[in-house]
């Protein structure tokens, strides 16, 4: 008798766990406010510091993360850890059945990925070679309208000045999926974690993280475009356009290419993502997603939501909060990392510490 009391207490103890786990979540997503018309649920949660999504052909959503050193895998509702113990795998990119998973200083691919969620196949390394500073680190890739594989190469520092020939720092780079034949796209960049193509002029879209330690509201974080290969956006000389660096002042803000929208000092903007589903109203198609992660180290925080910029033609006309509520009282229980469409013209929005992934849809 007294086994089976006991056994019944420890049921209901692991009952009551149960639910008060489930009404935490349910908190945190009634603290997320969207617009009228819209709404949050649960997608995914378990997930250690989840960070970049990207979505396989057969509708597998994949899952990065930096801290953690994982990738995850959700299919049907099911989750997959594929790989563990990992450089900060952030950078994460599917093409044809592949999955190409950026450390630091390598890149592998995990092919016929989908068949073997359970059982994962061996990666192939496609390069061993990039940098392997931690500072900025880690990677952020994916693959271009041009079948390219775009990477991030953040300065391994605040701010300094990379004196290497050819210059390796502060840029976005691309490749063939094999690794061979890199080339600068983009340079000038601090710290870049998401990147994306504007879905009608197929141009080059970045976020970039400003440098610390002017001040709280000092420079502004960066949303830029790129219009051709090559271009310089001014780090380490001038940050958010307007900036000159106090140590660095061997050119004016004049001599580089301008933000394309400056947003808030240490917003931190992550994942972007242009909206192309068609279940949001028509104002939202083709209009940029931001991740604004938060900041770490401003007196009274800010970014922790989701804004959106609106853009006619290539000019951010407008940029407004779309989701908000991580942050209230100058406290964060989330930080919203990385935006994805998915297929039924919904969105997801992972939160890294958290550990969740939320979806955002519209009910007409």
């Amino acid at each position: 008798m007294f086994k089976l009391v006991l056994k019944v207490i420890q049921l209901l103890v692991l009952a009551m766990l149960i639910v008060n786990v489930a009404n935490a979540k349910t908190s945190h997503i009634s603290k997320l406010k969207v617009p009228p018309g819209f709404k949050v649920e649960l997608f995914a949660d378990n997930l250690p510091n989840a960070r970049t999504l990207v979505a396989g052909d057969k509708g597998t959503i994949f899952i990065g993360s930096r801290q953690a050193g994982n990738v995850y895998a959700i299919r049907n509702n099911k989750q997959y850890l594929l790989a563990k113990n990992l450089d900060m795998p952030n950078g994460i990119a599917f093409k044809n059945g592949s999955l190409y998973v950026a450390e630091i200083s390598r890149i592998l691919r995990f092919d016929h990925i989908e068949e073997r969620l359970a059982n994962p196949p061996k990666p192939i390394v496609i390069r061993d070679d990039l940098p392997k500073e931690t500072h900025h680190g880690w990677r952020y890739i994916a693959f271009g309208p041009d079948g390219r594989l775009y990477i991030a190469i953040g300065a391994p520092c605040n701010v300094c000045l990379d004196k290497s020939v050819p210059q390796k720092y502060a840029q976005i780079r691309s490749m063939k999926a094999d690794g061979t034949d890199e080339r600068l796209e983009a340079n000038g960049i601090r710290n870049s974690v998401g990147f994306t193509w504007h879905p009608l002029t197929k141009n080059l879209w970045f976020s970039d993280n400003g440098r610390d330690w002017l001040g709280d509201d000092l420079p502004p974080d960066e949303i830029n475009r790129v219009d051709k290969r090559g271009q310089h956006f001014g780090f380490p000389y001038c940050h958010g356009g307007i900036i000159p660096d106090p140590k660095f002042t061997q050119y004016p803000c004049a001599s580089f290419s301008p933000p394309a929208k400056q947003l808030g000092a240490h917003v931190a903007p992550l994942g972007i993502a242009f909206y192309e589903g068609d279940q949001f109203p028509a104002m939202y198609r083709n209009q940029l997603f931001v991740a604004e992660h938060g900041s770490w180290n401003r007196s009274k925080k800010t970014g922790y939501r989701v804004a959106i910029a609106k853009i006619i033609g290539e000019q951010v006309v407008a940029y407004d909060t779309f989701v908000s509520g991580w942050l209230k009282d100058d406290k964060a229980w989330g930080r919203p990392a990385y935006v994805l469409n998915l297929r039924d013209g919904s969105i997801l929005i992972s939160d890294d510490k958290v550990g969740a992934i939320y979806k955002v849809s519209y009910e007409k």
